[in-house]
């Protein structure tokens, strides 16, 4: 007689953070199918809160209870490992908050459907019309950004890909001042970004044609016994690096950044710059680490170059903005660069591997949240159009404003790496491992990895130089008379900034138990 077949069991509670915020996502297209308008936002904006603080908590009982599991969950679909479990607790926290400055009012427009400058849009204005369907995008998007990093299978990764980015793409539309900008950058973002899922999804089927398998591990095994040269292989891993560079604005594959970043609800910005990278760094891990870790040896000079040339391209054209979060667009591209040094450090098949993916945690960790206190600062400095984004109407912002201004340059020392700030650590922690790696490979990559640095350096440099220009233009210039106005903060604007600053400084005075935190996660690697 045959065995009894036995289905596969799924581990629900290893993915209990993400099914609950994909639930309650599709729990708020119910509220906002059946509710009546004036209960949806009383009901999405605690349906939200409510959601992705529990999720968080489920994290935290995984860890403290179980541990990060040592093999793949769903079928070999999902791999929540100590890494994922990391970065689904960053990506939580972060969303959270920024669900705090998305429910401020004044950022979205209150009817979509409705021409820019048309009466119709004049009458759902004065109806206090608002778009409650944020929050249910929002979650679906948070939902795709914890898939996306913890995928163990290339589908499943371009599943999360797009469930993260098709609602990202609707909510860049949705400001409420300078609308026609805001569609622009809605249409530039899911033009782009459709071009890099394609490149995304061939170079998927490419590898399943070199590989036999989607799977992460099963392309790493095919490597170590397969053709490198073969050109399916390398075309794939070509188109597979373009999709997944292009998620964390590396150069050349950074000018939608600019431009999105301008032109999205300010709220939504800070999520992508912080959530979005968050997410599309610990994928490229992934991606590299797991599945292509046998052909390292063709693809470390790839990396360099493009490390190299996102850190140039950020730090140099930031200088030349006029724009406030244009230049912060730059400077988180910049960032990306300092990131791909430790992707790089992570070539080194020693032990410190986990202290490079340490360190990348813990910049992600210190970065991200440092971006969204700097962002909500941005939502306060408002002109009678909106937001004051050209750089000259924040001179003399110090004086106006003495407290905001000290905040937001303290922001921008972190940044820069000034000591004392979470950012200083941050940079050392990545500039360090990416030495040690080069030091213990015992070959030429030791030689790259010191040129890596040292660019790097140069880089950071550079930036400084941009973020100190905004100081002295808020500390030493007068204000104007016709000057922007500072926008009353609300609680949820002020816990905001307060979570951030709290973050900037407490990671900068005392880094070790953070460091303790990511080190922990990183231990046991990414499950193969």
């Amino acid at each position: 007689m045959n065995p009894i077949m036995q289905a596969p069991t799924i581990e629900y509670g290893t993915l209990a953070p993400m099914l609950l915020v994909f639930g309650a996502a599709v729990l708020g297209v119910l509220v906002e199918a059946f509710a009546p308008r004036y209960l949806r936002k009383v009901m999405q904006v605690p349906l939200t809160l409510v959601s992705l603080g529990g999720a968080f908590a489920l994290v935290l009982v995984q860890v403290i209870m179980r541990g990060a599991p040592t093999e793949a969950v769903a079928m070999g679909a999902v791999a929540v490992d100590g890494p994922a479990l990391f970065i689904w607790g960053v990506i939580l926290v972060l969303s959270f908050v920024c669900v705090l400055l998305v429910n401020d009012e004044g950022h979205f427009v209150a009817s979509a459907a409705a021409v820019p400058g048309s009466a119709d849009e004049e009458e759902a204005e004065a109806a206090g019309g608002g778009h409650t369907e944020i929050y249910p995008l929002l979650l679906f998007a948070v939902g795709g950004m914890m898939l996306f990093p913890a995928a163990h299978d290339l589908l499943t990764m371009f599943v999360g890909l797009e469930v993260m980015s098709l609602p990202l793409y609707l909510m860049c539309g949705l400001a409420r001042r300078r609308r026609l900008l805001s569609q622009e950058s809605s249409m530039k973002y899911f033009l782009l970004g459709a071009f890099s899922s394609a490149f995304f999804l061939y170079g998927t089927a490419m590898l399943y044609g070199y590989a036999g398998t989607v799977s992460l591990p099963g392309i790493n095994k095919a490597l170590a016994g397969g053709a490198l040269l073969d050109p399916l292989l390398l075309i794939g891993f070509a188109m597979l690096g373009v999709g997944l560079l292009f998620k964390i604005g590396a150069a050349p594959f950074q000018a939608w950044k600019p431009d999105v970043y301008q032109g999205a609800p300010t709220p939504i910005t800070a999520l992508m710059a912080s959530g979005t990278l968050v997410a599309a760094m610990g994928a490229v891990l992934r991606v590299f680490w797991v599945g292509l870790g046998n052909l390292d040896w063709n693809w470390r000079p790839v990396m360099w170059a493009v490390a190299a040339l996102t850190m140039i391209v950020g730090a140099v054209l930031a200088i030349t903005q006029t724009d406030i979060k244009r230049m912060l667009a730059y400077s988180s591209i910049a960032h990306a660069g300092f990131l791909l040094i430790g992707v790089m450090a992570t070539f080194d098949k020693s032990q410190q591997n986990a202290g490079s993916l340490s360190a990348i945690l813990f910049y992600l960790l210190v970065y991200s949240f440092t971006t969204v206190g700097a962002f909500a600062i941005v939502t306060m400095v408002r002109d009678p159009g909106g937001e004051a984004g050209h750089l000259s109407r924040w001179a003399g912002l110090g004086k106006r404003s003495p407290l905001l201004a000290g905040v937001f340059a303290f922001f921008l020392l972190a940044f820069a790496g000034i000591p004392l700030t979470s950012g200083f650590f941050g940079k050392y922690a990545v500039f360090a491992a990416a030495l040690a790696s080069g030091s213990e490979s015992g070959d030429s990559l030791g030689g790259w990895m010191t040129g890596l640095v040292v660019l790097g350096v140069v880089a950071s440099a550079v930036a400084a130089f941009f973020y100190v220009r905004v100081i002295v233009l808020m500390f030493f210039s007068e204000p104007a008379a016709d000057g922007p106005s500072i926008a009353e903060p609300s609680m949820g604007t002020v816990a905001v900034i307060a979570v951030a600053a709290l973050v900037t400084v407490g990671v900068g005075l005392f880094p070790q138990p953070m460091l303790d935190v990511a080190h922990q996660a990183a231990a046991n690697l990414f499950i193969r």
